[in-house]
Formats: structure tokens, C-alpha cells, sequence
């Protein structure tokens, strides 16, 4: 079974976080057990955001590329690149401020094999507000002009952690459908990071796509999870009409907790299993494991 999960923070936590492979989530290996196929590693901005160093932190987490290629894994700009059966990743960003320089900057990231980013973190930058300030304007002119550009070259636009007005902006102000990298529903844990339902419905009408998170806060409000809930949040979203849509975001390494029985890769076939136990089929957990992710790439190239 070919299966991706469209989010994890591995990069910076080696790179930057000199983290030991004992404590990483994401390991070649732990890939290797649990059947993942594509892994899709983001290049972070940082916390402090434009405030930062920016150019220095993702130096640092590019920086570890090399090993994962010579650990086995092989590098694709393209879902429908990776094969089952072999362990793949695509780079993704996460924080729009690398675009700060000009326009010119997205087609750079595409040329060093980034597909798919984020806009926003939880900083506000040049070109919109995040979900977490509670700001209401809307992506700015040059946000706009990003997003554009990023579809242009074939790059997916991601609004996870963007706020609700900016969300809205693109579905209105550019001609493709973006995605949610690392998303859960609101309707299940009010949270301001997870999308609601008139949100999840507007994904799925238009054909955009959305990897559940497995952050045990953003599925549960009392930070209680396990695959069983993880596989709710998944289940909520193919009862609005998206099982198309759908996917695995994990944010593995960027969170300090996980749920109960999905700790790392290794872990994936017990989500499987749980969204057997909710009745789904063979081919409906293959789309939601990883063949809507290369469907949606598809729609958007």
C-alpha cells in the first residue's frame, strides 16, 4: 500500500535541534516498519519567525538532506514519483517568510524540489496573519501575489496555521485548490488551528486536500488520543463528502506528544486497522493513505 503523510518537522529537529536518532520520531527504519512511502519533511522558518534567521535555520536543515539520501531514502518532487514498496520524501516549507525576498524566491524553492507551503506559522509576516493571532484581515497583496506564483510553478499553497479570512482569499483570488498539510476538524476539538466543517466543506467541493493532524491537542481537548481518535477526525471529514480529500499530516517531531499508539511511523498500521474497525474497505483506505495526496497533485499541476 502506497502511504504518505504530508507533514513532519524531522528537519529541523536534526539540523537545528541536533537531536540524537534516539529521540526522533521519523527514522529511516521506523519508516522502513510501518510501510510509509512518502515522507514529506518541512523546512521550518523558526519560531521567531522574519525576527529570526531565517536563511541560517533552513541552511542548517537542508544541510541534512545528504544523509537521508544516503540512509535509503530518495528524494521526489512529485507524489506520483514515489513507488510502493521504497521509502521516498518530498520537501515541503513551512512559513512563508522565505518568499519575503521577492517573487523570484519561490521558484528558487522549486528548483531545490519543495512542492508544497505554508504561508503562515503562528507569526504574523509580509504576507498574512496566522490562525493563532486572531487577526481577521485577509492575505496581503504580496501574499496574494505569492500564492499565485506558487501555483504557477506548481507549488501547493498549504493554510495550515493561516488565519480564516486568509483561507477564504484563496479560494476567491486564485484558480487553484489549496491544501491543509497538517489540519483536524473543529467540529471534534474546538481549536483555533483545526478547520470547520464550512471550511472542510469548501476543501472538498473544490478538490484541495487535508492530512489529519495527530497532535493529541488538536484531536482532543483534553489531549487524550489514540489512533482510534485519530481515525475519528479522519471518518469526520469522509462524512462531509471527503473521502477523496483526505489524508495523514502526522507533524511528527514538531509535537512533544503523540497519541497513545501512533508514537512514530512504525505505528501507521495501527491507524489502518482502526479505519478498518469503522468499516472502510480496502480501496477506500488506500485513497485516504496515500493515492488521494497523489490525486490532488494531479488536480493542481
Amino acid at each position: 500500500m502506497y502511504i504518505a503523510d504530508t507533514h513532519s518537522d524531522t528537519l529541523y529537529a536534526m539540523g537545528v535541534q541536533h537531536a540524537p536518532a534516539d529521540r526522533l520520531m521519523i527514522t529511516p527504519e521506523r519508516l522502513r516498519q510501518g510501510g510509509v512511502t512518502l515522507q514529506v519533511f518541512a523546512l521550518w522558518t523558526g519560531g521567531k519567525g522574519n525576527k529570526g534567521d531565517v536563511a541560517g535555520i533552513v541552511r542548517s536543515e537542508l544541510s541534512q538532506v545528504p544523509g537521508l539520501i544516503a540512509a535509503g531514502l530518495r528524494q521526489v518532487t512529485d507524489p506520483a514519483d514515489a513507488r510502493d514498496g521504497e521509502q521516498c520524501f518530498m520537501l515541503s516549507v513551512e512559513g512563508g517568510e522565505v518568499f519575503e525576498p521577492g517573487l523570484h524566491t519561490v521558484q528558487l524553492y522549486r528548483d531545490k524540489g519543495v512542492r508544497m507551503a505554508a504561508l503562515l506559522w503562528n507569526n504574523e509576516n509580509a504576507l498574512g496573519y496566522p490562525a493563532k493571532s486572531g487577526d481577521r484581515r485577509g492575505l496581503t497583496d504580496y501574499g496574494l501575489q505569492v500564492a499565485r506564483e506558487m501555483q504557477r510553478v506548481g507549488m501547493a499553497v498549504d493554510v495550515s496555521h493561516l488565519n480564516e479570512t486568509g483561507f477564504y482569499d484563496l479560494f476567491a483570488k486564485t484558480d487553484r485548490p489549496p491544501m491543509a498539510s497538517h489540519s483536524c476538524c473543529r467540529a471534534l476539538c474546538d481549536h483555533f488551528r483545526n478547520l470547520t466543517d464550512e471550511q472542510l466543506r469548501l476543501m472538498i467541493r473544490e478538490g484541495g486536500f487535508v492530512g489529519v493532524n495527530f497532535y493529541p491537542y488538536f484531536l482532543s481537548e483534553n489531549g487524550k488520543a489514540d489512533a482510534a481518535l485519530v481515525a475519528r477526525h479522519i471518518d469526520h471529514i469522509c462524512q462531509l463528502g471527503g473521502a477523496e480529500i483526505v489524508g495523514f499530516g502526522s507533524d511528527f517531531d514538531g509535537i512533544e506528544t503523540t497519541p497513545d499508539n501512533v508514537r512514530h511511523p512504525a505505528d501507521i498500521p495501527n491507524l489502518l486497522d482502526e479505519l478498518r474497525r469503522l468499516g472502510y474497505d480496502d480501496a477506500a483506505i488506500a485513497g485516504i493513505a496515500g493515492e488521494n495526496l497523489k490525486r490532488y497533485f494531479a488536480r493542481i499541476a
